[in-house]
């Protein structure tokens, strides 16, 4: 979720809660490593549950963004191949989701 979804979410609890109290907790969370932090050029940042590092599968057309378990053998396999240690990475694979391809086979 972006910072935005989150703040309409806390807002329709709270009426009364800040849109720079959302984003200065967010920037906490993510600092003390509880929550993880996804940047993409020309999209807004969002927010994961999971700190860990882990794939994502992000669609080239609406932006919707999901968790990818690619295994625990790739997963080793693609972190043993660096000659250093490892300690975090972003690993995004783009697609077209079905939503998308299901509305441009309307469209056509």
């Amino acid at each position: 979720m972006t910072a935005e979804e989150i703040y309409a979410l806390a807002r329709a609890r709270m009426p009364s809660v800040a849109r720079g109290t959302v984003y200065r907790n967010l920037g906490q969370l993510t600092q003390a490593g509880l929550i993880g932090k996804l940047e993409m050029p020309g999209a807004p940042t969002r927010y994961d549950r999971e700190s860990r590092s882990h794939p994502h599968l992000v669609c080239r057309r609406c932006g919707r963004v999901e968790d990818l378990c690619l295994g625990p053998k790739l997963t080793a396999a693609l972190l043993s191949a660096a000659e250093e240690k490892i300690t975090g990475y972003e690993l995004k694979l783009f697609h077209i989701c079905p939503e998308c391809k299901k509305n441009q086979e309307v469209i056509v």
